[in-house]
């Protein structure tokens, strides 16, 4: 297959295996759902979806987590791991969206990136999930199976969101990133296939014999 027929191949497959994209994340609104982003570094969502429950309940606005004590705040989200440095990003993006914005969100990818502990992945789930604006966010799954599938040279997730970005329709980003991550999780894992096990990988690479080493 050439790039462009393994492009096609994967959104096909995909759509019939997850024609439904649930976002990942509990949240009721832009605020929350960056919050619960934020969570998800180095943490799973199924993990983030247990603490954010207790999180919300004392504190679901930028306005109220602004007066909440950072110690409350690494308290609750303890489990997550990373409690200092996130429980310190948390008040202090909120105090800024307090002071800056009014409260709310902004619906701008370098607004969001300028916030304490929001990355460009971050901004970009946000931009897709709670605003509907077109963005590949890609993350470890992701990153991975562009590598597989030789969608990307696999350097690093900046070179591999703008190889992505090219071989996909613009329309087609926001649910697509989901689609493939689901996948990640349940057939192309980090220890379960290597790039030689899965079904998509065995239909794009049926004579492939060596794995895939994955670049970070």
């Amino acid at each position: 297959m050439t790039k462009a027929e393994r492009a096609a191949h994967i959104v096909t497959r995909l759509e019939e295996l997850y024609p439904e994209t649930p976002i990942p994340l509990d949240h009721s609104d832009p605020y929350t759902l960056l919050v619960a982003v934020l969570l998800s570094a180095q943490c799973t969502d199924e993990r983030v979806n247990k603490i954010t429950p207790a999180l919300f309940n004392r504190a679901d606005t930028p306005e109220k987590m602004s007066l909440v004590p950072v110690d409350e705040i690494r308290e609750i989200i303890k489990p997550c791991g990373l409690s200092p440095r996130k429980s310190v990003a948390i008040s202090e993006l909120s105090k800024i969206l307090v002071e800056k914005y009014g409260g709310i969100v902004p619906e701008d990818i370098e607004a969001l990136e300028a916030l304490p502990g929001v990355g460009h992945k971050t901004a970009s789930v946000v931009m897709s999930q709670a605003f509907g604006v077109p963005a590949f966010p890609v993350d470890t799954h992701i990153h991975r199976l562009a590598q597989r599938w030789k969608m990307t040279n696999g350097k690093n997730v900046v070179q591999t969101e703008k190889d992505l970005k090219r071989a996909f329709p613009e329309e087609l980003w926001n649910k697509l990133h989901l689609q493939i991550i689901f996948y990640g999780r349940e057939h192309c894992t980090a220890r379960g296939c290597d790039g030689t096990v899965c079904p998509l990988c065995i239909e794009m690479f049926p004579e492939r014999k060596r794995a895939v080493r994955t670049k970070k």
